[in-house]
């Protein structure tokens, strides 16, 4: 008997619950690898779709894009889509801006921040605020957020170091920063007002 079926139901259960990364368990990138046509097929049934990058060494599932006027029963959403908070979303964009920075110098394709660079990237667009602990707090509060979310991971043993996860690249795209420079606009204006805490 033929153990194909269970490596391709372990990386199928694998993929549901999140993000298969090469470096964390190497026997189930090339088990994943192996079977990428079957996967593909059986979650392709579900309306995802395997998005895989062998370079970066990530795979992920994605809601499959349909026009939903032209289905007569779209299918419901399997993979939830994730509101962000503009804090958080514009941690996001400084992360893809800083990887976009170390891609272009070459050399070392690991990008380590500290906490204090991070605080000091969000605080240049946070309002004025005579309470600089209270701002720290939220911060580290988004700062939270992003490593939950999957885009930032603490170093083992290194306490206050993040590793930015390559992964942000398939999900802060052109089209999303598009999205967010008008966000970042209204955002202005409304600081300008008075309005944002």
């Amino acid at each position: 008997m033929t153990q194909a079926p269970h490596h391709l139901s372990r990386v199928i259960i694998s993929l549901m619950k999140g993000v298969i990364y090469e470096e964390e368990d190497r026997p189930l990138w090339q088990a994943m690898l192996g079977q990428q046509a079957h996967v593909r097929d059986h979650v392709g049934v579900l309306g995802l779709d395997l998005v895989l990058d062998e370079a970066e060494g990530y795979a992920f599932l994605r809601q499959r894009q349909t026009d939903e006027a032209d289905e007569e029963q779209p299918l419901p959403r399997l993979v939830a889509r994730r509101p962000l908070g503009f804090p958080v979303s514009l941690l996001l964009v400084l992360l893809r801006e800083k990887l976009m920075e170390l891609d272009t110098k070459g050399g070392d394709t690991r990008l380590i921040l500290d906490r204090d660079q991070v605080v000091e990237m969000m605080q240049l667009f946070l309002p004025d605020s005579s309470n600089q602990a209270k701002i720290t707090d939220k911060i580290d509060s988004h700062i939270d957020k992003v490593v939950d979310l999957g885009f930032l991971r603490r170093l083992p043993g290194q306490s206050g170091l993040f590793e930015v996860r390559r992964i942000l690249k398939a999900f802060v795209d052109a089209q999303w920063l598009g999205e967010f420079d008008r966000r970042l606009g209204e955002y202005r204006t409304r600081l300008a007002g008075g309005e944002v805490e």
